[in-house]
């Protein structure tokens, strides 16, 4: 009696996590007319998926991802344009929630700081080896970043 007890404990957890795996909508979830569905996919694709960070909310298998697949699949069935949805999607969610933001004086340091950061590391790179050129010259022993 022990043993069945322990194989029923053990193929609950061991079988409960495959279901929640699903990713690809299926059942009532998915649109009956095949434009629309295309049009949720293109959309979901559009957007970022708030818990994963990096994926966007058709790649996530997240709940919270799967809610958003909902909400946009009953968006569209009730007739609204993609730029509705995601006007709702970014007032709610803010800009995060866009896989590509758009160009704003809040997301400038997003679009440009990684090229800044470049350009400076670039030119202290460059005075550096300068300054070591000109010190090998001059016969200095020091280093030429002192």
């Amino acid at each position: 009696m022990k043993r069945a007890a322990f194989l029923l404990v053990l193929l609950l957890f061991v079988g409960a996590p495959a279901g929640f795996a699903q990713t690809e909508p299926s059942g009532p979830e998915k649109l009956s007319d095949p434009a629309q569905e295309a049009r949720a996919v293109a959309l979901q694709k559009q957007f970022r998926c708030l818990v994963c960070r990096g994926e966007s909310l058709d790649d996530s298998g997240a709940s919270l991802a799967a809610d958003l697949r909902r909400l946009i699949r009953a968006r569209i069935k009730a007739g609204e344009s993609d730029q509705q949805i995601e006007t709702y999607l970014v007032d709610r969610y803010g800009d995060f929630i866009l896989m590509k933001p758009p160009l704003k004086s809040g997301t400038v340091a997003l679009w440009f700081g990684p090229f800044v950061i470049l350009l400076v590391g670039g030119a202290i790179a460059a005075m550096v080896i300068l300054r070591a050129g000109r010190s090998a010259k001059a016969g200095n022993k020091s280093p030429p970043f002192i």
